[in-house]
């Protein structure tokens, strides 16, 4: 075996070195070892780990794929982004406590939601208060001005 310094490809020798082909670059989960088959000609993997498959084409073939995947719907665009602003909105909540002295806990650790601007000032939790209304019914005229 040997090893391009570039990109790291690892290389195999067979039939007592005058075969030379590129090795597939799929990991084992399990084991974190590479795989030892030849990859196909103009590919990274070999065709046991997707090497044959050149994935859907039309718009209609990849809205079809990824409908196919989802098992739970927890990984779509939409619950990711959702489940974001509800982080964002609980950010917001928890600094509005803090410049209104309701609490004195330990923050939140960890790493903010995107879009997250700390509120720091009075001002900023007035406007934020009245940009977020937090209680109003869903059709009601106040929550969709």
């Amino acid at each position: 075996m040997e090893y391009s310094s570039p990109n790291l490809t690892v290389n195999l020798s067979t039939a007592g070195g005058k075969i030379a082909c590129a090795r597939c670059a799929a990991k084992s989960k399990r084991t974190g070892n590479q795989c030892g088959k030849p990859a196909l000609n103009g590919k990274a993997v070999c065709q046991f780990h997707g090497g044959r498959s050149t994935g859907p084409k039309t718009e209609a073939g990849k809205a079809r794929q990824r409908a196919s995947v989802i098992t739970s719907g927890n990984y779509t665009k939409e619950s990711i982004e959702h489940r974001s602003r509800s982080a964002l909105r609980l950010a917001w909540l928890e600094d509005a406590m803090y410049v209104l002295k309701m609490t004195d806990a330990p923050r939140t650790r960890g790493p903010k939601p995107k879009g997250y601007k700390p509120l720091v000032t009075l001002e900023d939790v007035k406007g934020f208060i009245l940009d977020n209304p937090l209680n109003l019914p869903e059709g009601s005229v106040e929550h969709q001005n």
